[in-house]
C-alpha cells in the first residue's frame, strides 16, 4: 500500500465499490475535485469493482482491500490507516461508515474521521430486507458519535440524523452531492443509437435508477399505461436490480411490450437524460438524487414524487419541476402529461443547478469539513 511518490495522502475516501449508484457516484466526483486541487487522494475500496473505476481521475490511487463482504474490509482498513496515516477520511454508506468508525478506533491514529449519510435512515431501514439492515439506526446510534462530522446530503437527512441517530447537531453539515460536473455535458452531447431517439420518433419518458423498491418503478410503469392513452409516448428505465422480474411481469400485464425498455444499467445515461422527453423520478424515498438534478442540468423537463427526501429541496418546492404524492400513478400520468404539453425553457433551471450542486462549489465546502484548509 506504499505510496509511489513522496507525497503523503492527505484525504482518504472510503467506499465499499464501485459498482454504481448515487454514493459511488459521489465519492468518484470528490475525488476527482480534490484532485484536481493538488491533494493527494487515496480512494479506498473493500472491493475495487465496477463500472465507476473506469471515470476516476488517472492522479486518484485506488487502495484494494480485496474483501468479499464490508465488513472483511475491516482489518485491511486498520492497517492502511496504521501505514499511511491520512490527514482525513471520509467514509460514505452508513454499513461503510461503521466499518470505518471502528477502523479508526482500533488503529489509534489521529486521522480526522468524516461520515457522509446519503439516505433517508428510517424508511431505508424499515424496508430493508435483511435483519443487518433493519438495525443498522441502532448501530448509528451506538457509533456515529465517534464521528468529527457527519455530513447529511439533504435538510430531510440531516434532521433524521439528529432526531433518529441522536447526532449532536453541531456536528450534522448538510453538504449537497457534487453532481454537475464538465464531463457530465460531454457525456451527453455523445451520440445515441437507438432508434426510440430518432427524429420524428415518440417522446420518450426516461426514468434511471437501480430497479429496487425504493425507486417504486411500479407506479412509474402504471402512469406511463395512462399517459399512453392520450400521448403517443414511450417509456425506458435505465438500471438493474432485484425487482427486475416483477417490472417485466408488470409490462406484459399492462401489455406494454412494445413500448417499455429496461435495457439495464448503461455507462453513459446522460444522452438518454439530455434527449429525454421528460425525466421521471417516482422514487418512495432518497437521500438526494442524482438523477434528477443531472436531468434538470441537461435542460430535461422533469416530474419528481414529493418523498422524503431531496426532490422538493431541489425543485424548491414545485419551482423548477412537478412534484406529486408518492405511489399516486394518477397523479404521475397527470404531471407527465403536462409536462410533455409545455414547450421548454429551463435555462433558468440548468443555470440554478450548477450553482446548487456544481463540483467546484461542493467541493469547497468539503475542503472546510475535512480540515483540508
Amino acid at each position: 500500500m506504499t505510496r509511489e511518490s513522496l507525497q503523503s495522502t492527505e484525504v482518504a475516501l472510503f467506499v465499499p465499490s464501485l459498482r454504481g449508484g448515487g454514493a459511488e457516484r459521489v465519492m468518484v466526483n470528490l475525488a476527482r475535485g480534490l484532485t484536481e486541487r493538488g491533494l493527494p487522494v487515496d480512494l479506498v475500496l473493500a472491493k475495487a469493482e465496477g463500472p465507476y473505476l473506469a471515470e476516476l481521475h488517472p492522479k486518484v490511487r485506488v487502495v484494494d482491500l480485496g474483501a468479499r463482504r464490508v465488513l472483511f474490509a475491516l482489518p485491511g482498513l486498520v492497517r492502511y490507516l496504521r501505514q499511511e496515516r491520512p490527514q482525513t477520511m471520509l467514509s460514505t454508506l452508513n454499513h461503510a461508515n461503521i466499518v470505518a468508525l471502528w477502523a479508526r478506533k482500533l488503529a489509534h491514529v489521529p486521522t480526522q474521521l468524516v461520515i457522509r449519510e446519503a439516505n433517508i435512515i428510517g424508511l431505508s431501514s424499515a424496508n430493508a430486507p435483511s435483519i443487518k439492515g433493519r438495525a443498522m439506526p441502532l448501530l448509528m446510534r451506538l457509533f456515529y458519535g465517534w464521528a468529527d462530522a457527519v455530513v447529511a446530503n439533504s435538510q430531510g437527512s440531516a434532521e433524521e440524523l439528529t432526531r433518529l441517530v441522536g447526532v449532536l447537531p453541531h456536528k450534522v453539515k448538510v453538504i449537497y452531492n457534487p453532481v454537475v460536473r464538465p464531463d457530465l455535458f460531454a457525456k451527453a452531447a455523445e451520440s445515441l443509437d437507438d432508434p426510440w431517439f430518432s427524429e420524428g420518433e415518440p417522446a420518450v419518458v426516461l426514468g434511471v435508477g437501480r430497479l429496487t423498491e425504493q425507486k417504486d418503478f411500479p407506479t412509474l410503469i402504471r402512469a406511463f399505461a395512462l399517459v399512453r392513452r392520450h400521448w403517443p409516448v414511450r417509456l425506458m428505465i435505465l438500471g438493474e436490480g432485484e425487482v427486475r422480474p416483477q417490472l417485466e411481469a408488470l409490462v406484459r400485464e399492462l401489455d406494454l411490450d412494445n413500448d417499455v425498455k429496461i435495457p439495464g444499467f448503461v455507462d453513459n445515461p446522460y444522452k438518454y437524460m439530455k434527449r429525454a422527453g421528460v425525466f421521471a423520478l417516482s422514487s418512495r424515498w432518497e437521500g438526494l438524487p442524482n438523477a434528477l438534478i443531472e436531468a434538470l442540468a441537461l435542460g430535461t423537463p422533469v416530474v419528481a414524487t414529493d418523498c422524503p427526501s431531496g426532490p422538493a429541496e431541489i425543485l424548491e418546492d414545485g419551482k423548477w419541476g412537478r412534484l406529486v404524492p408518492v405511489g399516486d400513478d394518477a397523479a404521475l400520468a397527470e404531471a407527465i402529461l403536462a409536462t410533455l404539453a409545455e414547450p421548454r425553457r429551463l435555462q433558468a433551471a440548468q443555470q440554478r443547478m450548477r450553482e446548487r450542486f456544481g463540483l467546484e462549489a461542493v467541493v469547497e465546502q468539503y475542503l472546510d469539513v475535512l480540515g483540508l484548509r
